[in-house]
């Protein structure tokens, strides 16, 4: 008989929280092509553990610059290369799905001689020696929140801050649909502890790049509505970054747009990365209703993800990527539509 969900996470905190406080050296690390959640989250569990005297080298995979939006958060000590004793340190990754978002090899998880996994994907691998991962909580951010109460760590002003970022970004500004009482109350605790609301709303949200408006409107002048208008898929290509100025992290946030279509139950952003040294094209998916999961259609091609938001890499052109989302996309609507035996 399989333990109830909730005596099973109270397990692995513990045991999670047990190698934190075991060990004493660490290399903390997020999915590469990071958002708010990733972000904010290595940085509050990097701090904490810092807090706590544990020496925390805080790493991310590749060499992207990370998108603009972040770019007052306090990361100059955020490493991009590995270090020389990562066969002395424990890995810990936060808001990774799987190892194969850790980098574009796994160098790091098998050099290291322990491993410890805390997330919030419904369909994270369970690739450390130790997990959490709480599928119903609405951020990574709120994970580690429930670590720290578990290890005494105080929220400072910097460690509440970068969990704030990671809360509101995740939830879109407590919009989306696993914006939770939970998470609205964990919102309120990390301004009391002094995240600025202000500052962080303008850092994120009021400070757009010129060139990321481009790049945005060379998305919505391709976007194609399908299926009655319940599919908008949209496009960028390579050269498209490099004629607006734009790097690669401008393109966070603009499958937004597509989902806000009047009638769109599922948005599709396709984009070439303009850089030679990963997949030929990344998918985004986003879907406006729990009732499709998105995640299992990305998991068909080896991507992943929420039930909401999901995504995967492909080779294949632009038109077949549009055709199998498609295809998926009424498959998924008709097995929900057809009456159950």
């Amino acid at each position: 008989m399989s333990l109830p969900q909730t005596t099973t996470q109270q397990a692995d905190l513990g045991a999670v929280s047990d190698a934190l406080r075991t060990h004493d050296r660490f290399l903390v690390t997020t999915h590469e092509n990071p958002d708010g959640d990733a972000l904010g989250s290595v940085l509050a569990m990097t701090l904490a553990l810092r807090s706590l005297g544990k020496d925390a080298y805080m790493f991310l995979a590749g060499q992207s610059p990370l998108p603009g939006e972040y770019a007052f958060m306090p990361l100059d000590d955020l490493h991009r290369d590995v270090p020389d004793d990562v066969g002395e340190r424990v890995l810990l990754a936060v808001d990774c799905a799987n190892e194969s978002r850790l980098g574009p090899d796994a160098e790091i998880l098998h050099a290291a001689p322990f491993a410890i996994d805390i997330d919030h994907h419904h369909d994270n691998t369970r690739f450390g020696n130790v997990n959490l991962i709480v599928a119903d909580a609405s951020s990574t951010a709120e994970v580690v929140r429930d670590v720290f109460r578990e290890l005494g760590v105080e929220l400072t002003p910097d460690i509440a801050e970068a969990l704030y970022i990671a809360l509101v970004t995740d939830t879109g500004r407590f919009q989306y649909a696993n914006t939770t009482p939970k998470a609205l109350r964990l919102a309120a605790e990390l301004v009391e502890a002094g995240a600025d609301v202000h500052r962080v709303f303008q850092g994120v949200y009021e400070n757009v790049q010129f060139a990321k408006l481009k790049l945005l409107a060379r998305a919505l002048e391709r976007a194609q509505v399908y299926e009655g208008g319940a599919v908008v898929v949209s496009y960028l290509l390579r050269n498209d970054f490099g004629e607006v100025g734009a790097a690669e992290p401008y393109s966070e946030g603009i499958i937004d747009y597509l989902r806000a279509v009047e009638g769109a139950i599922m948005a599709v952003l396709i984009r070439e990365p303009p850089r030679a040294d990963g997949p030929l094209r990344r998918v985004s998916l986003r879907s406006s209703s729990d009732e499709l999961d998105v995640s299992a259609i990305a998991r068909k091609l080896g991507g992943g993800g929420h039930r909401q938001a999901a995504g995967f890499s492909s080779e294949k052109p632009i038109e077949e990527i549009t055709e199998f989302v498609r295809r998926e996309f009424v498959d998924a609507t008709q097995q929900r539509a057809a009456p159950r035996a």
